[in-house]
């Protein structure tokens, strides 16, 4: 692989991790993120800070981008200073942010426009896959596009698809969400039933995830729970923005998806409890009293 000038907008817990993973392949690295500090890691072994999203752009020959929220999203790209402020004519964009399907068409369409190329690329597999460059990447996009940046994806990635034209990887991501959502609440449940009963929880956890019970959330995040960590792989606050677009995009197509819609209302009461900006996994904090696992 050739050495790329490759610009990434958004530092964060998996951001920065992606980011570290295609500089250390010998890429030359252009970092943003609204709160600089978060980007001091990576400059310091070797990338360039750039002052806004209309910098990296201009730096840049390949961009990803991986924010917070859809209107994030949209103030990057479209905003003052944005990505689309830039030159961009024989650029490829690839926006990681899981983000509402309509929004990767209309980056799209933009990018088109000016002669560039895009794709929606949301990934799975939280902070230890990004870690591990084990992440789970869902496309939509051309597929001239795909085959360019697919090298670069095989960099942080281990299951990559394109799924589709503009807006299939975001489609796809919440599907994946809708899954997690189910896993999430499952092994809450289990592992409070399961400590109620007096069980061990160690020999609970080992038995069932060698069974029908065993999922991913089970086998990376009730290890967490035992330990009382409660650090973000990924924030509630930020399932809570994906299952609301989930949900959102189920109600164009007439769906109805109570069990969703169900897991929800549960983050909803959690993040009112206080904790928004711990992981997932706290959600077992709503059936211990004050948050603290009980002692029995």
């Amino acid at each position: 692989m050739e050495m790329t000038k490759i610009g990434f907008i958004g530092t964060g817990v998996m951001g920065a991790t992606i980011a570290g993973h295609l500089m250390e392949a010998g890429n030359e690295l252009f970092v943003y993120n609204r709160t600089k500090a978060k980007t001091d890691e990576l400059v310091e072994a070797g990338a360039v800070y750039a002052a806004t999203p209309q910098e990296v752009a201009e730096q840049a020959e390949l961009i990803f981008s991986m924010v917070g929220y859809p209107k994030d999203v949209e103030e990057i790209y479209f905003g003052e200073n944005g990505v689309f402020e830039a030159e961009l004519k024989g650029k490829v964009l690839v926006d990681m942010t899981t983000s509402e399907p309509g929004l990767a068409i209309r980056i799209a369409e933009k990018a088109k426009a000016v002669g560039a190329e895009s794709l929606d690329a949301p990934v799975s597999g939280g902070d230890i896959g990004a870690k591990n460059a084990t992440l789970t990447i869902m496309v939509g996009g051309d597929e001239s596009a795909y085959e360019k940046v697919l090298p670069f994806f095989e960099l942080v990635g281990k299951t990559i698809m394109l799924q589709g034209p503009a807006g299939a990887g975001q489609h796809t991501k919440m599907a994946n969400q809708i899954g997690i959502a189910g896993t999430m609440t499952a092994m809450v449940e289990l592992m409070v039933y399961a400590d109620k009963a007096g069980l061990d929880m160690d020999k609970v956890l080992t038995t069932l995830g060698g069974g029908g019970a065993s999922t991913w959330s089970l086998s990376n995040y009730a290890p967490r729970i035992l330990a009382e960590d409660f650090t973000p792989g990924f924030f509630v606050k930020h399932f809570i923005k994906d299952l609301g677009i989930a949900l959102s995009e189920a109600e164009k197509m007439g769906l109805e998806l109570p069990a969703t819609a169900g897991a929800k209302a549960l983050y909803d009461q959690l993040a009112n409890k206080g904790f928004e900006n711990d992981g997932t996994q706290a959600l077992i904090k709503l059936f211990w009293e004050d948050g603290k696992r009980p002692q029995n």
